[in-house]
């Protein structure tokens, strides 16, 4: 009787399991298998790669719960600010794959400005700075240092400025901002 039950208890979860398998497959099939870079064995967790307007490649992670498609899932990739995914009980990965593509559209000039930054400049730490970061060191000569802030919403505006190192080179440097810094 007992071992009964425990078949049948087994046998609830493996249907479980393959009907959620199932649904994974067809949705990964959606998106397209040529985009999948990694999934776990029980398919709760699957990352995909998503190529945009300027051939850059993102990652996006994305963790299923038992209760997926009724609750939306988590969602981890490298940008600077987050947005507000749109998830009902009828969302599929497809939509999720496409508002991210949407948002890294959002996010173009914000990473050119800062590819601009990385390859004209001597920045400092330059192969460690990821997309999300919105910040360079920039390494101006003389112990001096900028650190620019650039705004992810607006990267073409005026960024913030913080001058490092010693007075004389630095209030030089600060002086030649003022007067150019209109050319930005």
């Amino acid at each position: 009787m007992a071992s009964e039950r425990a078949d049948q208890t087994r046998f609830r979860e493996l249907a479980k399991s393959s009907s959620f398998c199932s649904k994974i497959y067809s949705e990964i099939e959606e998106i397209g298998w040529e985009h999948l870079a990694n999934f776990s064995g029980d398919l709760k967790f699957l990352s995909f790669r998503i190529v945009d307007g300027k051939q850059r490649t993102h990652t996006v992670g994305i963790q299923l719960d038992e209760t997926y498609p009724k609750s939306a899932p988590s969602v981890s990739t490298d940008v600077p600010y987050a947005f507000n995914v749109k998830w009902s009980m009828n969302s599929r990965l497809k939509e999720l794959m496409q508002q991210f593509t949407d948002h890294f559209s959002r996010l173009d000039e914000f990473w050119s400005t800062l590819e601009d930054i990385d390859n004209s400049l001597y920045v400092v730490d330059s192969q460690q700075s990821s997309r999300n970061v919105h910040f360079r060191q920039i390494d101006a000569g003389n112990g001096c240092f900028i650190m620019l802030f650039i705004n992810s919403r607006d990267p073409k505006s005026l960024p913030e400025c913080r001058f490092l190192g010693s007075c004389s080179p630095v209030d030089n440097l600060q002086k030649l901002w003022r007067r150019n810094s209109k050319k930005w």
